[in-house]
């Protein structure tokens, strides 16, 4: 298992954001992580990547518990992440962008050496004749496409993608789950947090759900579509269940 987490709770004050979330994740899956908003998909991000310190519960990492540990050391332990809104450097130019990301995934890397690793990546998620622009004047799905790159170039085992869909057109939802699959057959881990439920339930080998910090139901995305407590919780409708499962 490249991921494991074991009993996590979070506590904010006097709020359980998660309560003993427990799962495994193998490599070179696709892993979805839906329920509504405020569920505690987010927090169970930042506990993973060492944002958060849970306070029960263990997170082991390539076979190593690495709860508590900073961010920085889970980078360059092989975890990377988008988030939610999208911040590129945007002073700098997009090849730049990427080549900070770069510089954690290649050890002792020149920057040239960081430059041309970021030219590959540029190439595989489409940015290549975007290089030279300023990060500040891509658009909305070309920041999101900066952002992976920015993530991939560090070479990662496993990624963690926030609602990287979210605010694209059909067209460009499309094309960015093709990319998140070129991503998974680079030997690349991923866990995504998504809305766009035709999406997930396309793209993901398994799902977990989480309502009010607790993880609800866990299985393959036909098995999550036909979940009493999934529809109830959060999908609403069976018959919408079906309807994801074919793509509408």
């Amino acid at each position: 298992m490249i991921l494991q987490v074991q009993g996590v709770t979070k506590r904010f004050g006097g709020l359980q954001a998660l309560t003993q979330v427990t799962f495994d994740l193998p490599e070179g899956q696709i892993l979805g992580l839906i329920g509504p908003n405020g569920a505690g998909k987010t927090t169970l991000f930042n506990v993973i990547d060492g944002v958060y310190t849970p306070e029960e519960g263990r997170v082991i990492f390539q076979g190593e518990d690495v709860t508590g540990k900073k961010p920085y050391y889970l980078a360059r332990k092989g975890l990377a992440r988008t988030h939610q809104i999208v911040r590129p450097l945007n002073e700098l130019s997009v090849r730049e962008n990427v080549m900070v990301g770069a510089c954690f995934g290649h050890a002792n890397a020149n920057l040239k050496q960081a430059a041309q690793a970021a030219d590959e990546v540029l190439e595989f998620v489409g940015l290549a004749s975007k290089a030279d622009q300023l990060a500040g004047s891509l658009n909305v799905a070309q920041k999101k496409r900066l952002e992976l790159a920015r993530a991939i170039a560090a070479q990662p085992k496993l990624l963690l993608l926030d609602e990287v869909l979210a605010g694209l057109n059909p067209s460009e939802i499309a094309r960015m789950v093709e990319t998140v699959r070129a991503i998974r057959d680079r030997g690349i881990t991923i866990i995504m947090i998504e809305h766009v439920m035709s999406a997930i339930m396309n793209v993901s080998d398994r799902i977990l759900v989480l309502d009010f910090g607790k993880l609800i139901a866990e299985g393959t995305p036909e098995e999550i579509a036909q979940n009493e407590k999934v529809i109830h919780a959060y999908l609403g409708d069976p018959k919408l269940a079906e309807r994801l499962m074919q793509g509408e």
